[in-house]
Order: structure tokens, then C-alpha cells, then sequence
């Protein structure tokens, strides 16, 4: 006796466009051009001149949402859960931004240049 199939597609979808592919694809996608802006508005409402590229800004935007995020946690919510994800959105990635830029001011020292005679 053969085996009883379950009604359905014979193989399963494992593609692309299946699943949580394209709706992990959009959070990078998301978090990349939210990390840039907030990196970027950081970086011009702080005064000072920062010697970083744009992929240092969009990581500093990146980094300043996580902070953001983890201080709205913090404030509202009253809570340090680790598993608790609260997007803090671009004033919050902003804030958290500025924070991460003033404590890498603080903390990353000045590189010095030889000078040539």
C-alpha cells in the first residue's frame, strides 16, 4: 500500500521568495538607509569635524539605533529585557547617535600626524 500524501505542493518552497527572506531583506534595507540619515544628523548637529567616510557614518547611525533603541527600552518600558526588541525610530536612532559620536570623542583619542620638515 502506498504511503497517504498530504494535499499540497509536492516539494517545498525554500526559494527566495518564500518564508522570512524578503521580510528580513527589508529590516537590513530599513535599518541601513534609517542608519545613514541618523548618522548623518548626528554628525551635523554635534559640532566638531569627524574624519569618517560614509560607511563609518552609517555605522555610527546603526550603532546609535541600537542605543536608542535600548534607552527607550530603559525609559518607557521600565525593563532590561534582552529579548524585548522596541524599535526607537529616527529620533531615537538620532539620540542614540549622538550619544555613541560624544562617547567616541571622548574615548577615541586624537591621532596624531607626523609632521614633515
Amino acid at each position: 500500500m502506498p504511503p497517504v500524501r498530504a494535499p499540497g505542493p509536492a516539494v517545498a518552497s525554500t526559494g527566495p521568495d518564500s518564508g522570512i527572506f524578503p521580510c528580513m531583506l527589508a529590516f537590513i534595507i530599513i535599518l541601513l538607509i534609517v542608519g545613514l540619515i541618523a548618522g548623518a544628523i548626528a554628525r551635523l548637529v554635534v559640532p566638531g569635524r569627524d574624519p569618517m567616510g560614509v560607511l563609518g557614518t552609517l555605522a555610527l547611525g546603526i550603532v546609535g539605533s541600537f542605543v536608542g533603541g535600548f534607552l527607550e527600552n530603559v525609559v518607557f518600558f521600565h525593563s532590561l529585557s534582552i529579548f524585548a526588541f522596541h524599535p526607537s525610530g529616527l529620533l531615537g536612532s538620532i539620540v542614540g547617535a549622538i550619544i555613541v559620536l560624544l562617547i567616541s570623542r571622548i574615548f577615541g583619542g586624537r591621532r596624531r600626524r607626523l609632521r614633515r620638515v
